[in-house]
């Protein structure tokens, strides 16, 4: 059913993904005077060509013509509405409506969500939906309810982590020694790296482009799709294929905006949101295959790394039991039950 409604209106949709967010109600026919009983505030922190907003847009589409005009979703893509730590911070005053905050990002108010970015704690994606999808993610979201935040059941797709550098590439974890890092605002980046021995300073996204351009840090570590849709291949000449922490999305709402709807906008709205992670998912699996050759052609030199020498460091440094003493034993427990052991 969701995949007919998208083929239908493919070319509808490739108009509205080139839209201001505030035209994409105006855009569906018989909707153009409609005034909408709820209006929500999607900001994101990605560029408008990244698949997370692509699929946004979207979802924004399918809610103004499902809720037959009574609903719309303003996405504003690119750090519009601010970096990730005021969007955080909108998202739980009511300021914004919807925030997609990184595993790491949203840690900072839900410590237990940064469990799926233990460093090297995923070997592939089974691993990982089946973690997200299941037990483990059901304690990170109940986890988000107690702070006041609803949190759509399916994660979108960030990626696998991968580090980039303008001095040389990083084979193993010795390479990594007192290097100038951008990590995120977030205590998991900043410690993953610290026991690597480089040197992390956390930076808002949006600060990313220039600092690297202006080498207040030489290397910094996003998935293939950030590297690509930021353009980073502009300030940065080596990506070292690491996989060292996997990522995703969590599309939290403010718990009073959620309250507001109801119940059939919630069920169209949750609907619209779930299917459309699904797709992104598969959207960011095809689009990985053919990263490599792209950022390859754009001048990068491309190398993979050796895992073994970065989970022999962290375990040397303490890293892995002090992250295990931090979350407990029952969410780590959860984890391996997924990922085997990872201490």
């Amino acid at each position: 059913m969701v995949q007919s409604t998208v083929i239908s209106r493919r070319s509808l949709l490739r108009t509205i993904s080139t839209l201001p967010a505030a035209g994409v109600v105006s855009a569906l026919p018989g909707l153009a005077h409609a005034a909408p009983e709820f209006s929500f505030k999607f900001g994101t922190n990605l560029p408008t060509s990244h698949p997370l907003n692509i699929r946004a847009q979207q979802v924004a589409a399918r809610v103004a013509s499902e809720s037959k005009g009574r609903m719309e979703i303003q996405v504003f893509p690119n750090n519009q509405l601010g970096g990730d730590t005021d969007m955080l911070e909108q998202v739980r005053s009511g300021g914004i409506d919807i925030f997609n905050p990184g595993t790491m990002i949203i840690a900072a108010v839900a410590p237990i969500s940064a469990i799926t970015a233990v460093g090297f704690a995923f070997k592939n994606y089974d691993q990982v939906w089946s973690a997200v999808d299941g037990p483990l993610g059901n304690s990170i979201r109940a986890a988000f309810a107690k702070i006041g935040l609803y949190t759509f059941e399916k994660m979108w797709d960030n990626g696998f982590r991968q580090i980039t550098t303008s001095t040389h590439p990083v084979n193993v974890a010795t390479d990594l020694r007192g290097m100038k890092i951008r990590v995120p605002v977030s205590v998991m980046g900043v410690s993953l790296f610290k026991s690597l021995l480089a040197s992390p300073t956390s930076l808002q996204f949006s600060e990313v482009y220039s600092a690297l351009q202006t080498k207040i840090v030489d290397a910094q570590e996003n998935p293939l799709a950030i590297v690509q849709t930021a353009k980073l291949y502009e300030v940065q000449k080596y990506c070292s294929l690491s996989n060292h922490s996997w990522d995703g999305y969590h599309l939290v709402v403010n718990g009073n905006s959620w309250k507001s709807l109801p119940s059939d906008l919630k069920t169209i709205v949750a609907r619209a949101f779930n299917e459309a992670g699904l797709q992104e998912r598969e959207d960011l699996r095809k689009l990985d295959e053919s990263l490599q050759a792209d950022l390859a052609s754009k001048g990068m030199i491309l190398n993979k790394a050796l895992p073994d020498s970065f989970r022999a460091q962290l375990r040397k440094a303490g890293y892995y039991a002090q992250w295990k003493a931090k979350f407990g034993n029952e969410a780590w427990a959860q984890l391996e039950a997924v990922v085997g052991k990872v201490s």
